[in-house]
C-alpha cells in the first residue's frame, strides 16, 4: 500500500464534510432509507446514473428530489407518461418566422440532476431518447449536437408491481444505469416517525448545503483512491464468473445465465467501490467495499435464461451465489 494513503485519508476527511451535511439535511425530511441515501451518494460521487425500484409510497421520488435540493445546482423532474414524446425531453427544432430560420429549443434534459419519475411508463422511443444523454453526455437536436452541463445525473424511479400501461426498459438502457436499487418497507418505529412528521400540517423541505465545486473536488479525489491489484482482479473475477461460471466451479449456474455482465459492470463496480470507500473516510478500497455495493451494480446486468425463470431463479440469486463462491482476496 502506498505511503501517501494517510495523507489521502486526511484529504478525504476535509473534503467529505459536505456529504455529512447532505445526509443530515436529507434525514430532516426522509425517515429511514439510509441505505438508499448512501447508494444515491455513491452514484453522485462516482458520476453514475441510478434506477430506483419499489412499490408506491416508499418515498422514492421524495428522496431523489430532496437529495437534489441539497445541491446548489439545476434540477428537473420529468413525469414519464404513455403519451410523452422524445421532443418533450430533449427538445426540438422551432421555426422563427421573423428570421425564417430554424433554431433548437432545448428540452428539460438540459439540467444537472434529472428525476425521471416512473420511467417505465414511457414508450421505447422516449426511453431511447435518454440513451445518448446518459452515455455520451450530449444531445442531438436536428443537425446540432449540444454538450450537457456537468454534473449530469439521471435518477429514475419505476414501479415493479403495476404492469398495465408500462413498458419494460430495454437492456441497452438498463445497462447504462450504474446502480439499480430495491427499496423496501420501513420498520414499525420508522413508520411511527413518518406518521408523526407528515400529519402535522408542516411539510419539511431541504435547503442547499453543498456546491458543485465541492462535489467536483470529491469526484476527483474518488478517482485517486488506492485499489490493490488483488482487489482489481477480484472485481474482474466476479464479472467474468457471470459469463463463464464453469471456470469458477459454478457449473450449476451455466444453464441459468443467458447473458453475463458487460465490461461496463467492471468499470462501474470499480468506481462504486471507490465511492463507497470515500464515504467511509478511507483512502483505499477493500473487498468489503466491492461486496457492499456489488449487488446494486450487478443485479440488472445478468440476464437469466428461460430455464432459470421456470425454476423461479432471479438474477439476484445468481449474483448472490457468485459473490458467495468466488474467492475473496
Amino acid at each position: 500500500m502506498p505511503s501517501d494513503i494517510d495523507a489521502l485519508a486526511e484529504e478525504i476527511q476535509s473534503k467529505r464534510r459536505f456529504v455529512d451535511a447532505i445526509r443530515s439535511e436529507v434525514g430532516s425530511v426522509i425517515v429511514g432509507q439510509q441505505g438508499m441515501v448512501h447508494r444515491l451518494l455513491v452514484a453522485l460521487l462516482a458520476d453514475g446514473h441510478v434506477l430506483v425500484e419499489g412499490v408506491p409510497g416508499l418515498a422514492k421520488t421524495l428522496t431523489v428530489r430532496t437529495l437534489a435540493q441539497t445541491l446548489e445546482t439545476g434540477f428537473q423532474r420529468l413525469q414519464f407518461t404513455p403519451d410523452l414524446l422524445p421532443a418533450d425531453i430533449v427538445g426540438t427544432m422551432v421555426y422563427d418566422e421573423r428570421d425564417r430560420t430554424f433554431y433548437a429549443k432545448k428540452g428539460p434534459i438540459f439540467s444537472n440532476l434529472i428525476l425521471a419519475d416512473e420511467i417505465n411508463r414511457a414508450p421505447a422511443k422516449v426511453q431511447s431518447a435518454l440513451l445518448e444523454a446518459m452515455q455520451e453526455r450530449q444531445v442531438t437536436i436536428g443537425e446540432q449536437t449540444f454538450l450537457l452541463a456537468e454534473p449530469f445525473l439521471v435518477m429514475a424511479t419505476q414501479n415493479p408491481i403495476e404492469q398495465e400501461g408500462t413498458y419494460p426498459l430495454p437492456e441497452a438502457q438498463v445497462d447504462r444505469f450504474m446502480l439499480k436499487l430495491r427499496v423496501g418497507y420501513p420498520d414499525k418505529e420508522q413508520e411511527l416517525q413518518i406518521l408523526q412528521r407528515w400529519t402535522t400540517g408542516h411539510v419539511p423541505t431541504a435547503r442547499p448545503v453543498a456546491s458543485v465545486e465541492e462535489l467536483e473536488a470529491a469526484r476527483e479525489l474518488v478517482l485517486r483512491l488506492y485499489m490493490d491489484e488483488r482487489v482489481q482482479r477480484y472485481i474482474v473475477d466476479l464479472v467474468c464468473a457471470t459469463r463463464e461460471p464453469r471456470q469458477y466451479n459454478l457449473q450449476r449456474l451455466e444453464p441459468l445465465i443467458e447473458y453475463g455482465a458487460s465490461p461496463r459492470a467492471t468499470i462501474f463496480l470499480t468506481l462504486a467501490a471507490k465511492a463507497n470507500a470515500f464515504l467511509d473516510g478511507r483512502g483505499y478500497v477493500t473487498p468489503d467495499d466491492v461486496l457492499a455495493i456489488g449487488m446494486d451494480v450487478m443485479r440488472h446486468r445478468v440476464i437469466v435464461s428461460y430455464e432459470a425463470e421456470a425454476e423461479e431463479v432471479t438474477s439476484e440469486h445468481v449474483v448472490r451465489e457468485i459473490f458467495d463462491n468466488v474467492e475473496v482476496p
